[in-house]
C-alpha cells in the first residue's frame, strides 16, 4: 500500500489522538508492527504554532518516514498555510481531521463539526490541497461517518473529497454524536469503499487480531486503524500482522519485555516532555499498562503521588520486576469479532 509516492510497511495504522500520539508513542508502535502513523492535530491557528504544545506535536527527531501531520480549523486559508508551515518542518503527508469529537473542537466548528457543513469542508480540503499538491505532498483525510445517524454524510463527502485531490480516507465508524460510546459500525465504511477508488481505512473498535480480520472482511478496506487499543498494549499491531499473515494468534508477551519496552518510552517521554510534565503526562500510558494487572489499584495510588522522573521509572521497574516472579506473559487479549454482523445491523 502506499500514499502518493511513500510505500508503506504493511497496512496497519496509528490513530493520531491527541495527548498519545507523541513521538514517543508513535515510534514505539512502529517497532512493534505499525506500518504508518499520524502525528496528534496540530492547531491551524498561527498564533499557537509557537506554543510549547504544538512545538513538542510538530517534534519528529529520528522518526521513520513518512511523516504525517495532521491539522486541525475551521478556515480554509488558515488550513491552507497551516498544511505550508508543517510541511517546512518536516511533513511529508499532511492529514486533515474531520473526525475528532471531542466538545472544545466541535464547540468551534473544527473536527466532525465540520461535516455539518460540506460546503465549507470541501473549501478547506481544496485549499489544503493547492498548497501540498505543488510540493508533492499528498493529503488525507480521517472523518466519522456522519454528524448523528439522521445525518451519515460520509459517502457523499468522500466523493467530494476524492474529487478534490484527497489521496486516502479513513472512517471512524461513529458518528459525531456518539463520541465513543455504543459500537462502531462498519456499513458506511464499506459504502464509502466502495464509492471511492483512493485507499479507504477503517477506524474503531478494532481490538483484537480477531476483529480486524472481520472487519477487512466486513468494509473491503485497504488498511485498519487503530487508536484506543494501543493504548496501554502497543504491541497490538505485530499481534493482528501475525494473526492476518497466518491465522494463528500469537502469545501474548513476556511480562519481561512490557517491562524493557515501557521503562525505554517513559525514557524518551521524559525526554520530550522534561521532569515536570513528563512525570503527569506518563502517569496515564502506565495506568493504561497495568489496568488489569494484580495489584495495579494500590501500585496507581502510589505512583501518582510521584513528581520525580527517576523515582517514578524505579517505581515502575520494581514492579514489573515484582509482577514477574508471578507470571511469565501478560494477559491475553478477550476474543472479539465474533457478533460483527450483528453489531454492524444494529447500529447501522
Amino acid at each position: 500500500m502506499h500514499i502518493g509516492p511513500y510505500f508503506l510497511a504493511n497496512n496497519l495504522f496509528v490513530a493520531p489522538m491527541a495527548g498519545v500520539t507523541d513521538r514517543p508513542f508513535r515510534q514505539l508502535c512502529k517497532s512493534l508492527g505499525a506500518g504508518y502513523a499520524v502525528s496528534e492535530m496540530v492547531t491551524s491557528r498561527r498564533e499557537l504554532w509557537n506554543s510549547l504544545k504544538t512545538s513538542r506535536r510538530a517534534d519528529h527527531a529520528g522518526e521513520s518516514g513518512p511523516i504525517a501531520v495532521q491539522i486541525a480549523g475551521t478556515d480554509a486559508v488558515m488550513m491552507a498555510e497551516a498544511a505550508a508551515y508543517n510541511i517546512d518542518r518536516g511533513a511529508q503527508i499532511i492529514d486533515i481531521n474531520m473526525g475528532c469529537p471531542a466538545k472544545k473542537v466541535c464547540n468551534k466548528w473544527a473536527g466532525s463539526a465540520l461535516m455539518q457543513d460540506e460546503a465549507l469542508a470541501l473549501r478547506i480540503v481544496q485549499a489544503v490541497v493547492a498548497t501540498c499538491a505543488p510540493r508533492g505532498v499528498p493529503v488525507t483525510l480521517k472523518m466519522r461517518t456522519g454528524w448523528n445517524s439522521e445525518n451519515r454524510s460520509a459517502v457523499t463527502l468522500a466523493r467530494a473529497f476524492e474529487s478534490a485531490g484527497v489521496q486516502m480516507l479513513t472512517v471512524h465508524g461513529r458518528t459525531r454524536e456518539q463520541g465513543y460510546k455504543g459500537h462502531a459500525e462498519y456499513e458506511t465504511v464499506a459504502a464509502v469503499k466502495a464509492a471511492v477508488n483512493v485507499p479507504v481505512v477503517a477506524n474503531g473498535d478494532i481490538n483484537t487480531p480477531q476483529r480486524a480480520r472481520d472487519v477487512l472482511a466486513l468494509t473491503g478496506a485497504d488498511a485498519l486503524m487503530i487508536g484506543r487499543s494501543a493504548q496501554g498494549r502497543p504491541w497490538i499491531f505485530r499481534e493482528v500482522q501475525h494473526f492476518l499473515a497466518t491465522g494463528k494468534v500469537q502469545a501474548p508477551p513476556l511480562v519481561a519485555e512490557v517491562r524493557r519496552l515501557l521503562l525505554d518510552h517513559l525514557q524518551d517521554h521524559y525526554a520530550l516532555y522534561g521532569e515536570f510534565t513528563g512525570v503527569r503526562s506518563a502517569r496515564k500510558h502506565i495506568a493504561w499498562y497495568v489496568k488489569a494487572l494484580p495489584g495495579a489499584g494500590d501500585f496507581l495510588a502510589a505512583m501518582n503521588r510521584i513528581e520525580d522522573s527517576d523515582a517514578q521509572w524505579q517505581a515502575v521497574a520494581g514492579y514489573f520486576e515484582e509482577l514477574a516472579q508471578s507470571m511469565d506473559r501478560m494477559p491475553a487479549a478477550v476474543a472479539a469479532g465474533e457478533d460483527l454482523d450483528e453489531t454492524v445491523e444494529a447500529t447501522a
